[in-house]
C-alpha cells in the first residue's frame, strides 16, 4: 500500500457548507490516501460485483462517480472511505482515507469477488442459467466482512419495499452515521456503529419510516451486537451462521440469508420468503410463478451455489410481463 496521488482530490466544501448535514458534522480533512492495485486472476465485473451492496441510488455510503465506484464503511478500525476504478484490463486500482483505510484496502479483494469460487458451479443445468453465465464470466459474489451493518439494513427492508426501505437507510445513516472522510462527489456517511444504532430515539426511527417492531428488533440486535458478530464470525457455514442470525428476536430466514449475503458471500444462500424472488425464479426457470416451497425445489440442482443461480436468473433478459399496478407504499409516519 502506497500513497500516489492517482485519484483526483475535489473539494466539494463549497456545495456542502450549504447542506445542514455537513453543519453538523464537516468532513474530516483527507489528506492523501493509501493506494493499491489488485490484479484478480479472474475475470471481474467491478460494477456488477461490487454495486450489489448499493441501497438505491441515493445511498449515503455509496455512490458512482464517472468511474469510479465511492463506498463508506466502518471497520474494525474506524470509518473509512474507498475508491474502486478499474485503471486497465484486469487491474483494480483502489484509494482509502480515514483511520480504517488499511482494513478497507486489506478487504479490497474480498470485496471485489477473490473468496468467490465458482468452479463447483453447473450452468449448464438450465438453457436461460447457462446463457447468463455465458455472458456474464466476470461475476464474482461479493462481501464486505461487516455483518452488523448488513444486518440492520437487512433488517430495515423487512416488509416494504425498496423504495421505502432505501429512505429509512438514508435517513438514519445521515442523521447517526459518521461524515466520511475523503474528497468524495457528494457528503457520504459511514453507517452508525453498533452501540450508536442502539441509542437512536424512538421519534427518530419514526420520522425515517420505520414501523415500530423493525426499530425494536434493530435496538433489540444491536444490545447483542458484539456477541452476534462474533458468533456469526465463528460459525462455520451458511446453516450454523442461519441459527446464530435466527434467534434473534425478529430475525427470521429472508433476513438472515440477505444478512450473509451481503457481508460473506454466502454463495448458498436463498431469501426465503421475498415477495419477488419465488415469481422471478419460477417465471425464469418453467414459465409460471411458483411459491417458495416449489421454488427451493427448483434451485436444488444448484445445491452449495443457488444464490449464483439467483444472480444469474436476475441478469437474464426473462422477466414475468406486469399484470398490476406498482404497489403504493404507505407512509405511516403522519399516523
Amino acid at each position: 500500500m502506497r500513497s500516489s496521488g492517482v485519484f483526483p482530490v475535489r473539494d466539494a466544501r463549497g456545495a456542502a457548507s450549504r447542506d445542514r448535514r455537513t453543519a453538523r458534522d464537516p468532513r474530516p480533512a483527507h489528506g492523501r490516501p493509501l493506494e493499491t492495485e489488485y490484479r484478480p486472476r479472474h475475470p471481474l465485473d467491478l460494477a456488477r460485483t461490487v454495486l450489489m451492496h448499493r441501497r438505491g441510488h441515493g445511498d449515503p455510503t455509496m455512490c458512482v462517480d464517472g468511474s469510479v465506484i465511492w463506498r463508506a464503511s466502518r471497520t474494525p478500525e474506524g470509518v473509512a472511505t474507498l475508491a474502486l476504478r478499474e485503471v486497465s484490463r484486469g487491474v483494480i486500482r483502489g484509494a482509502a482515507w480515514g483511520p480504517g483505510r488499511e482494513w478497507a484496502l486489506a478487504q479490497l479483494p474480498a470485496l471485489c469477488g477473490a473468496q468467490d469460487d465458482p468452479d463447483e458451479f453447473e450452468g449448464s443445468r438450465h438453457p436461460i442459467i447457462a446463457e447468463a453465465h455465458r455472458r456474464n464470466p466476470g461475476l464474482r459474489l461479493s462481501r464486505t466482512d461487516l455483518v452488523f451493518d448488513a444486518l440492520a439494513a437487512s433488517i430495515i427492508e423487512q416488509k416494504v419495499t425498496n423504495m421505502q426501505a432505501f429512505a429509512a437507510w438514508r435517513r438514519i445513516v445521515t442523521w447517526y452515521g459518521e461524515r466520511a472522510p475523503g474528497p468524495t462527489p457528494r457528503p457520504m456517511f459511514a453507517p452508525p456503529g453498533i452501540e450508536s444504532w442502539r441509542r437512536v430515539p424512538s421519534w427518530a426511527w419514526h420520522r425515517a419510516g420505520l414501523e415500530p417492531l423493525q426499530a425494536r428488533t434493530i435496538v433489540e440486535t444491536a444490545r447483542r451486537g458484539d456477541s452476534v458478530v462474533r458468533a456469526v464470525a465463528a460459525a462455520p457455514d451458511g446453516d450454523a451462521r442461519d441459527l446464530v442470525l435466527t434467534s434473534l428476536r425478529g430475525v427470521g430466514v429472508w433476513t438472515s440469508a440477505e444478512t450473509r449475503i451481503r457481508a460473506l458471500g454466502d454463495p448458498d444462500a436463498v431469501s426465503v420468503g421475498d415477495y419477488h424472488l419465488a415469481h422471478e425464479v419460477g417465471y425464469a426457470l418453467i414459465g409460471e410463478r411458483v411459491d417458495d416451497d416449489r421454488m427451493l425445489e427448483l434451485l436444488a440442482p444448484w445445491s452449495g451455489q443457488r444464490q449464483r443461480a439467483i444472480r444469474l436468473i436476475g441478469l437474464s433478459d426473462v422477466r414475468e410481463p406486469r399484470k398490476a399496478p406498482r404497489l403504493h407504499p404507505e407512509d405511516h409516519r403522519d399516523h
